[in-house]
Parts: structure tokens; C-alpha cells; sequence
């Protein structure tokens, strides 16, 4: 197959599978059914495209074909005749067919609702829906909640084989806000595999980030009085402002503080504003949610002339008002690097150096390596970003931790 086809058809993948997972999903009512169906109609991509040519439509062509195979299957069954006759009258003989994206964010949504399901447990909510909707990989996905990779793939299993004959249905209103906290989560983690991406080549996913901006989006026209949704929707607004800033012109990572803030996207920075105000107008006097807390810790970021300027007191006392609702190693190890900002690199070290629950990240040697380097403990520092370059998955990150190690140990 020509490598410009294979590419091209990756390309789509990529960017329309969880949509026309969801499509099927609605259509044929089972998960299972639904990602086995797309799947024999990207086979047929592989196998036609060479030939025929990349469709104008490229997403409806798939989607067509796959409910084409799924009207094939039901013609095989006994006492299906009326799914059938229902379901081949809504297909148009001309599979290049335009793309309805109102219908399609419907859908989308309706599988973020649907899998999470009462009858998963969180965790299982959320994995399966990285999984469909994200497109992560189980790798990913493991990272994701700092656990192993065999781990997260029987939560995918159970959780599949458990909505097996489950009405795939967007819940009725009420039974919204028991489902939220799920979907917000998926929303959330989709994003943080985009913004840095686990593995691959990478350092940025940004087809991840739009999608999940869009479905929070989406989102918070549905729910407008959450202030949670406001809140998730400003952090990722404040944090994809800086995507233009945060690599050089080969893909290479560029730091905060040596970021050029001309180049954020001022534009954005007021989208993120404004939501997080609508989630302060939202909360009516509650107290704040994680998200919101880490919408206004980028905020801090975003709203700061320079790196100098930047208000790491009021950074730290956010992070200690998260840790109190969200307790995590990641947000401890965030909170060290802000004091470490605020009150000198020995500070930030010593917390570092007592949190537990990252032995298999390498965001702790990572940050390890830094704070030694900024106390002129250069073979040290040199020590924790090799260990740090053992661990990470994505290529562009290996390579800047190995950079590091190879500076401070000439040093």
C-alpha cells in the first residue's frame, strides 16, 4: 500500500473513530458490535482506498460501510426484519454523503453518558471511555491512573463484557449529575494525553485537546449551572494557549519560563476567562471545585507578564486548597516544584523527596533532576534524569531528559 494512503487512512482513524463508534453504538445498541463493525470498515479502507481513491468524506464513507455490514449480519437473523427495513432506509446508496457534525457531537456525547454506566464501577467508566472516545491505548490509559498496563486492560474487558445487552441511551436529566463526575474525568484525562502525550513521536496531540475542548464545549451548553464543567473547559482554554509557545520549530519542548508569551493566543486566554468566571457565577457560594482550582492556578500562568512575575504564593496556597479536595502524588509533586518557585529549590526538594506513588513515573526524577540542578548538585541531577529517560514513553520527552542528563554530567 502506498505510504500516503496508509498514512492518510491513519490520519482518519484517528480523528473520526470515536465518532463513528458512537454513530454505531446508537445504531446497533452494543459496544461490542459497534467497534467490531468499524473495524472491518477500515479493513475495506485499506483494501479500496489503494484503488479507488481517499473518499471526499472520508468518516461518512466508513460509517456507511459499517452500517451497511451491520444491515448484512441483521439480514442473517431470524425475526429482524423491521430493524433492518428501518435501518437500510436511512442509508443513501451514494456513500460519499455529507457529515452532519450536530448529529455526530450528539452521538459522541451520548457514548461519554452511556459508558458511564451505574453498573461500572468509576474507574471502569472512565477507562472504557478513554478507550472508545479518546482512542488511547491501553498504555496510555495505565498511565493515566498510575497503574500497570494488565491492570487497565481488564477494566476495559470487564467493563465492555458487563454493558453487554445494556441500553446504550443518553440518561434523562436528572440522572445527569450522577454520570457527570465520569464524564468530566474522561473529558479531563483525554486532554492531558493530548497536552503531553504518553507515547510516540509527539509532544503534543492536539487533535486529543480540540476534541475534548469541543465536548466540553458541548457540554457546557447542556449543564450551564455546573460549575465543575466551566471550570474543566477554562483549564484546557488557558492550557491550549500556549500550544503555539511550547515548541521550537523542530517539535522540541520549550519550558514555561522560557516560553515567548507574544505567542500565546490572548484570544483563548479570554475564552478561559470568561468560563472560569461562569463557573464562579455557577457555584453560588460552594466551595471550589479540582477543576476550577486548576483553571485558576493557569490562570495565574496566563495572566503573568513574565516568568518573573508570576505569583507562586498564591500558586502554592492553590495547590494546598487542592490537595485538601483531590489528593494525588501528582498534584504534591506540582505543589513542590511551586514552592521550590516561591521559596528556593531546597524546599521543593525536600517535599519531593517525601512523596510516594510514583516508583513507576518518571515525572519524579524528572522534577528531582531539576531542583538538583538548581542547587549545583550536577551529578546528582545528571543520575535522576537518566533514571527519569527509563521511564517515559514519549520520544521527544526521552530525548530532552537525556539532553539534560548529558549536560550536567560533562558539568
Amino acid at each position: 500500500m502506498p505510504e500516503d494512503i496508509r498514512q492518510t487512512v491513519d490520519a482518519v482513524w484517528r480523528m473520526e473513530a470515536a465518532r463513528i463508534i458512537a454513530t454505531l453504538t446508537r445504531w446497533v445498541g452494543d459496544l461490542g458490535v459497534a467497534e467490531d463493525l468499524a473495524s472491518d470498515a477500515l479493513v475495506d479502507a485499506l483494501t479500496q482506498w489503494p484503488q479507488s481513491g481517499v473518499p471526499r468524506n472520508a468518516g461518512a464513507w466508513l460509517t456507511t460501510v459499517a452500517k451497511r455490514k451491520a444491515v448484512d449480519q441483521w439480514r442473517r437473523q431470524e425475526n429482524l426484519d423491521a430493524k433492518y427495513a428501518v435501518l437500510a432506509r436511512e442509508l443513501d446508496d451514494h456513500v460519499d454523503q455529507a457529515w452532519d457534525p450536530d448529529r455526530i457531537d450528539d452521538d459522541v456525547l451520548r457514548l461519554i453518558f452511556s459508558a458511564a454506566h451505574p453498573v461500572l464501577s468509576r474507574e471502569a467508566q472512565i477507562a472504557l471511555t478513554l478507550r472508545v472516545v479518546g482512542g488511547l491505548t491501553t498504555d496510555e490509559i495505565a498511565r493515566a491512573f498510575l497503574i500497570p498496563t494488565a491492570t487497565a486492560a481488564a477494566r476495559i474487558t470487564r467493563a465492555k463484557k458487563a454493558l453487554a445487552g445494556c441500553a446504550f441511551e443518553v440518561p434523562e436529566r436528572d440522572e445527569f449529575r450522577a454520570r457527570l463526575s465520569a464524564v468530566l474525568s474522561v473529558l479531563y484525562l483525554i486532554y492531558n494525553e493530548g497536552y503531553s502525550a504518553s507515547f510516540g513521536s509527539r509532544w503534543i496531540r492536539d487533535e486529543l485537546c480540540s476534541e475534548a475542548i469541543r465536548l466540553a464545549r458541548v457540554l457546557a451548553a447542556l449543564v450551564p449551572t455546573e460549575p465543575e464543567v466551566h471550570g474543566l473547559l477554562a483549564l484546557m482554554e488557558f492550557q491550549s494557549s500556549r500550544f503555539a509557545a511550547r515548541t521550537d520549530a523542530d517539535g522540541n519542548a520549550i519550558l514555561l519560563e522560557d516560553q515567548d508569551r507574544t505567542r500565546w493566543d490572548r484570544a483563548q486566554i479570554r475564552r478561559a476567562t470568561v468560563a472560569l468566571q461562569r463557573a464562579e457565577d455557577a457555584r453560588a457560594g460552594r466551595g471550589w471545585g479540582p477543576y476550577a482550582l486548576q483553571a485558576a492556578l493557569a490562570e495565574c500562568h496566563a495572566l503573568a507578564p513574565t516568568s518573573a512575575d508570576t505569583d507562586w504564593s498564591r500558586i502554592v496556597t492553590i495547590y494546598d486548597a487542592l490537595l485538601q479536595i483531590s489528593p494525588s502524588p501528582v498534584i504534591e509533586l506540582n505543589r513542590a516544584v511551586a514552592v521550590a518557585m516561591a521559596q528556593g529549590p531546597a524546599s521543593g526538594l525536600r517535599i519531593a523527596d517525601g512523596i510516594t506513588g510514583l516508583q513507576d513515573s518518571y515525572l519524579l526524577p524528572s522534577v528531582r533532576g531539576e531542583l538538583l540542578a538548581r542547587l549545583n548538585r550536577h551529578a546528582e541531577a545528571a543520575a535522576a534524569f537518566h533514571a527519569a529517560a527509563e521511564l517515559v514513553g514519549n520520544d521527544r520527552e526521552r530525548d530532552v531528559l537525556l539532553r539534560k542528563a548529558a549536560r550536567y554530567s560533562r558539568d
